[in-house]
């Protein structure tokens, strides 16, 4: 079992914006962290390869530079 003891004030930031946008927000500074590799991104997110890609997929249709 893991101790999760998230930073407080880190987390008051996000009070008040839409789960979507902070996902998004989320997704793409993982990717930077990671140099772009998708593999290790969807690891450390602790989702599957195929739900990143799909996720990227979607932000490009919407004109998200993507990383």
């Amino acid at each position: 079992m893991q101790d999760f003891n998230p930073d407080i004030s880190a987390a008051e930031a996000l009070v008040g914006l839409p789960v979507a946008d902070v996902e998004l927000s989320l997704i793409l500074a993982t990717l930077r962290q990671t140099n772009g590799n998708r593999t290790h991104a969807a690891a450390i997110l602790g989702i599957s390869i195929r739900t990143l890609r799909n996720k990227l997929k979607d932000y490009s249709e919407r004109g998200f530079d993507i990383p």
